[in-house]
């Protein structure tokens, strides 16, 4: 029954991992259709860009103090249909005050999204007792993927935002309130080898700190990309407006691959080294992109980036579960706040920097940031075996 009940609840995680990535990806993709719906000026579209990820971190931080109280699985029953009712709202209005309200409530919603759903997934990965964290967020790529896809469809045919967004807000609303009937969090579990002073139930902040550090280069690196890889194929390496939208899918890509595979990466020799291997592709995809002669090299270049990349969040968040055993749910919500941090912090420094310097010597700067990783890989533990070695069976569970 145990055994059943942990894989209801790691299917239902998983759908719901997918249906963020959707829903993220219909937001960001039509970011110049949001623009000219409410008539954003340039000048005015970063303050509004900023809001969300700034509202997400305050909403990260709250959902600490909440989680304490109801659990992360009741956080994420009700955070996500908030998401997608926040996303209708976006392609709803006509007025600047109704952009502003509908992208704060995205961004506070997200901010609690993301830290209960990475909370459950790190205590289902403790439960049972081996690497499953790496397949949630190949499935919150996966819906990445799907929701660039249909935001294409709805730009190419000229929809509306609203009509856009209502179909898949129709289809994925039910779908994530009825998945979130099987959420489970996993108990104690096995954990072994931890240093006495990570066995209470606070968090030292001067421990966290290297993961917080990675957590932002890599997202540092993934908004370098998100914002950039398309101009700088264009105007760097002079490749066609069709051409320069191809970095961005290939990334994603091979994001969902590595995710897809990186867990058995993880069984077998261990999170720190899949880390420091990650970290080390990713360094290499950013000189590459920097040193490309032209696009089709570029493009070679961001391949390879998502590939690094794609492993490092996922067990960032799952090393601090590690370190903090007793107090995951508050580490992995303070963790969280660096995503937004790293988000924050990437598009404007290669922005400033490509600015008033070069766009090829901007890209070194993530470059160097995310290889300072591989200094820090000794946080995320020598083996996953840790956990037992991923021979232990599940133990228990308690529901949200």
């Amino acid at each position: 029954m145990t055994d059943a009940r942990l894989r209801r609840g790691r299917g239902s995680l998983a759908v719901s991992f997918f249906v963020q990535g959707v829903t993220f990806a219909l937001l960001v993709t039509r970011i110049p259709a949001i623009q000219d719906r409410y008539g954003i000026s340039d000048g005015l579209l970063p303050a509004f860009l900023a809001a969300v990820p700034i509202l997400a971190g305050v909403a990260s931080v709250v959902t600490e103090k909440v989680v304490a109280r109801v659990g992360p699985a009741v956080v994420l029953r009700w955070a996500q249909p908030f998401v997608l009712l926040a996303l209708l709202a976006v392609g709803m209005g006509d007025a600047l005050w109704q952009a502003a309200l509908a992208l704060g409530l995205f961004g506070l919603a997200v901010g609690a999204l993301d830290a209960s759903m990475n909370m459950l997934g790190v205590s289902l990965q403790r439960a049972y007792g081996r690497s499953i964290m790496l397949g949630f967020h190949a499935s919150y790529s996966f819906g990445g993927i799907a929701g660039a896809s249909l935001a294409w469809v709805g730009a190419h045919w000229h929809l509306s935002l609203f009509v856009s967004y209502l179909p898949v807000v129709a289809v994925l609303l039910p779908v994530a309130f009825l998945g979130s009937r099987w959420y489970v969090a996993g108990g104690a579990g096995p954990v072994a080898e931890e240093a006495g002073e990570n066995k209470g139930s606070g968090v030292a902040f001067k421990l966290l700190l290297p993961l917080c550090l990675v957590m932002s280069f890599a997202y540092i690196g993934d908004s370098t990309v998100s914002n950039w890889s398309a101009k700088y194929l264009q105007d760097v390496l002079g490749s066609s407006e069709e051409l320069a939208t191809v970095p961005y899918n290939a990334y994603m890509v091979t994001t969902l691959l590595g995710r897809a595979v990186g867990d058995f990466g993880v069984r077998r020799f261990g999170a720190g080294t899949v880390v420091r291997v990650g970290a080390v592709l990713a360094a290499l995809g950013f000189a590459c992109v920097a040193v490309a002669p032209g696009a089709w090299a570029g493009i070679a270049g961001f391949t390879v980036l998502g590939l690094g990349l794609s492993v490092i969040v996922p067990q960032t968040f799952a090393a601090a579960g590690r370190l903090f055993p007793g107090a995951s749910d508050a580490a992995v919500a303070r963790l969280n706040v660096f995503n937004y941090v790293g988000f924050l912090v990437g598009s404007p420094l290669v922005g400033a920097l490509g600015d008033a310097w070069s766009y090829r010597g901007a890209m070194l700067v993530p470059m160097v940031l995310v290889l300072v990783t591989v200094v820090y890989a000794t946080s995320f533990g020598s083996r996953e075996a840790r956990y037992g070695g991923g021979h232990e069976r599940p133990r228990t569970v308690d529901v949200g």
